[in-house]
């Protein structure tokens, strides 16, 4: 049996994780780089769409400012590691809306994917709705139409967000995730869009693409991290 198909140890896990992180987030020096982007966003209020690669989720929440921009809840995939970091994040403030089209068996996928697309337009009505576009499971740093398709369904903006923290750990899984080290450098890097009246999905995802892995080479850039 797997660690984390344990509630208890997942629970525990998740407390652990989350603890870690603000300690973290609380002693980075950061930097923010276009931060006047999303303060317009947050200014505007409403819906709006937030979009990271999956490698950078462990540093996301030090992004949202839960004092200044809209509620915000994050999409994350249906699966036991989904849970662990449902746990985490929502413990720093952020709930989830679980769903992901990676999960292996066909009814399945459509049912988690369809159901993650209304929750997530639902989401869309009041607040923010973080995405990792190429999780959960890759390929790294190549998007998936989902972003895209909530981005012209629910006619909201979407803020492109470079996170880097360096030194940090960097953990052996498929897009080799970081985790944040206390008292390191770290950066936000921030772009907008809106969805393309008429543009077609998959050119919108590979136009994306680039941008956000503009905003997150920007942010390694500032804190010398090594990009792999």
């Amino acid at each position: 049996m797997r660690p984390l198909r344990n509630p208890v140890i997942q629970a525990v896990l998740a407390w652990l994780l989350a603890g870690w992180m603000r300690f973290c987030f609380a002693t980075i020096r950061w930097t923010h780089q276009n931060r006047g982007v999303a303060e317009a966003v947050w200014d505007a209020g409403g819906g709006v769409l937030c979009a990271f690669w999956h490698s950078r989720i462990g540093l996301s929440p030090a992004c949202w400012p839960l004092d200044r921009a809209q509620p915000a809840k994050a999409l994350i995939s249906l699966s036991p590691d989904g849970q662990f970091i449902a746990r985490a994040v929502a413990l720093q403030g952020i709930p989830a809306v679980r769903g992901s089209s990676a999960n292996k068996d066909k009814a399945d996928r459509a049912k988690g994917g369809s159901q993650a697309l209304r929750d997530g337009l639902r989401q869309l009505k009041v607040g923010a709705l973080a995405i990792t576009p190429d999780g959960p499971r890759g390929p790294a740093r190549e998007m998936a139409e989902g972003l895209p398709l909530l981005a012209r369904l629910s006619k909201t903006p979407v803020l492109f967000i470079g996170l880097s923290c360096s030194p940090a750990i960097r953990l052996s899984s498929w897009d080799r995730a970081l985790l944040p080290l206390p008292f390191a450098r770290g950066a936000i890097v921030w772009d907008v869009a809106h969805y393309p009246e008429g543009a077609e999905l998959t050119d919108v995802a590979l136009a994306w693409t680039e941008r956000l892995n503009t905003v997150e080479a920007a942010a390694d850039a500032i804190t010398g991290l090594e990009r792999i």
